[in-house]
C-alpha cells in the first residue's frame, strides 16, 4: 500500500518535491496553516491563511481521473471564498500531462499570473526549475496581491527549515520570485 508521500513522489518531478521529512514537519509544526486531505484516490496538500489558499500538491489517481474528483476538491477550496494560488509546469509539448493540467485549471477558472516570474533552483537536482503561477480569485485580486501571497508562501512553507532539512538553503525570495509591473497605456495629453 503506497503512502500519501509515495503517491506524490511518483507523480511529481523530483525538482518540485519537498522531502517527506519537510512535509511531515510542516504538518506537525505548521498545522495551523499546512494541511493534508487524502483518500485512496487523491492527495491534496495545501496552505490556508486568513487571506488565501495555496495548493502545494494535488494528485488524483489515474483510475479516478475524468470523474470530477479534481474539480470537487478545488470547489471545496473555492468555497472558502479566498484567492487560490498554485504552481504549475509550463506546457511541454513532449509531455501531454502538462497540457492536460493547464487545460484543467483553465476550465476551473484559474488565470496565469503573467507578471510573476518563478525560477527556483532545486536542492535535489541543482537545476533551475521554471514554473507558472496560476490563481483563482473570487474578488478579482490583482497580480501584485497574488505576488505578495506567493512570497509569503515561499518564505514560510517552501523554505521552512531548509538548511536543517537539506543541508543548504534555497535562494532568497527576491531571486526566485519576480514581479513585472503591467505596462499601463499612456493617455495622450
Amino acid at each position: 500500500m503506497k503512502t500519501w508521500y509515495d503517491k506524490l513522489a511518483e507523480y511529481f518531478p523530483i525538482e518540485e518535491m519537498k522531502s517527506e521529512e519537510h512535509m511531515k514537519l510542516l504538518l506537525k509544526e505548521k498545522s495551523d496553516i499546512y494541511h493534508k486531505d487524502e483518500s485512496d484516490q487523491h492527495v491534496l496538500m495545501y496552505v490556508e491563511t486568513d487571506e488565501f489558499v495555496f495548493v502545494d500538491y494535488l494528485f488524483v489517481s489515474s483510475n479516478a481521473r475524468g470523474e470530477g474528483l479534481g474539480k470537487k476538491l478545488l470547489d471545496q477550496l473555492k468555497n472558502k471564498k479566498k484567492p487560490i494560488i498554485l504552481e504549475v509546469e509550463p506546457i511541454d509539448y513532449e509531455d501531454t500531462d502538462t497540457k492536460k493540467r493547464q487545460r484543467f485549471y483553465k476550465r476551473e477558472g484559474f488565470t496565469h499570473a503573467k507578471s510573476i516570474g518563478y525560477r527556483r533552483r532545486s536542492l535535489a537536482t541543482n537545476e533551475v526549475n521554471e514554473l507558472e503561477i496560476l490563481f483563482w480569485s473570487p474578488e478579482n485580486d490583482d497580480e501584485n496581491t497574488i505576488y505578495e501571497q506567493m512570497k509569503h508562501t515561499y518564505e514560510t512553507i517552501h523554505t521552512y527549515k531548509d538548511k536543517h532539512l537539506y543541508g543548504e538553503s534555497y535562494e532568497p525570495v527576491n531571486k526566485v520570485l519576480t514581479y513585472e509591473e503591467e505596462s499601463k497605456p499612456v493617455k495622450p495629453s
